[in-house]
């Protein structure tokens, strides 16, 4: 394969599969306006993290498991569903009680960032059957480039998050919410349908 026709392919994978982890970056902005550039360094590293490991963990299911994957992979849309619905209903319950929160509380927790982050990646896998006939050499460098795509454009829903945050402060728990939730259903019916 020509190198500029494999790092532009790679590229526009990333930048396909970063789109939900995008929106998802845009309401962690959203929701902690006044975050940390080592926090919003930490945030996007994650979601690029998990998008350089599931076409990783695909192709070597391809490579190997081929048969349980392909049972697994209807069963994508259903858990990023689950997983985006949960943290968003939660933010948007947050949002509608009102609860007085203070910095900490109202921050991003651990175990929500690596939910948010198997969520926006888990149809990730599937790029593991476009990617299965490369050599491991070529799978990693593939999901090396999909990683690094996926954290400038986090970086940049971070920032887009923030200055919108700032703005609609009041309101943001139950935009965040409602846009997680909608991210679930539009991986939900794109994996559906």
């Amino acid at each position: 394969m020509n190198l500029l026709l494999f790092v532009f392919n790679s590229i526009m994978l990333g930048v396909g599969l970063a789109m939900d982890a995008f929106c998802v970056s845009m309401t962690n902005g959203l929701h902690e306006p006044h975050m940390s550039h080592k926090r919003m360094l930490g945030i996007a590293g994650t979601y690029a993290g998990f998008q350089f490991l599931m076409p990783l963990i695909g192709w070597i299911c391809v490579s190997t498991i081929a048969s349980y994957f392909k049972a697994f992979s209807r069963m994508i849309p259903w858990i990023a569903l689950g997983l985006l619905c949960y943290i968003g209903g939660k933010m948007l319950y947050d949002g509608i009680a009102e609860k007085e929160t203070d910095e900490e509380n109202g921050r991003l927790t651990i175990r929500e960032l690596m939910i948010q982050g198997i969520a926006t990646s888990i149809d990730a896998l599937s790029v593991g059957f476009t990617i299965a006939s490369y050599s491991l050499p070529g799978a990693l460098c593939a999901s090396l480039i999909i990683g690094l795509v996926t954290l400038v454009i986090c970086l940049a829903g971070i920032v887009l998050g923030r200055k919108f945050g700032l703005m609609l402060a009041d309101r943001a728990n139950i935009l965040g919410g409602l846009i997680l939730i909608g991210i679930g259903i539009e991986i939900f019916l794109t994996g559906i349908f």
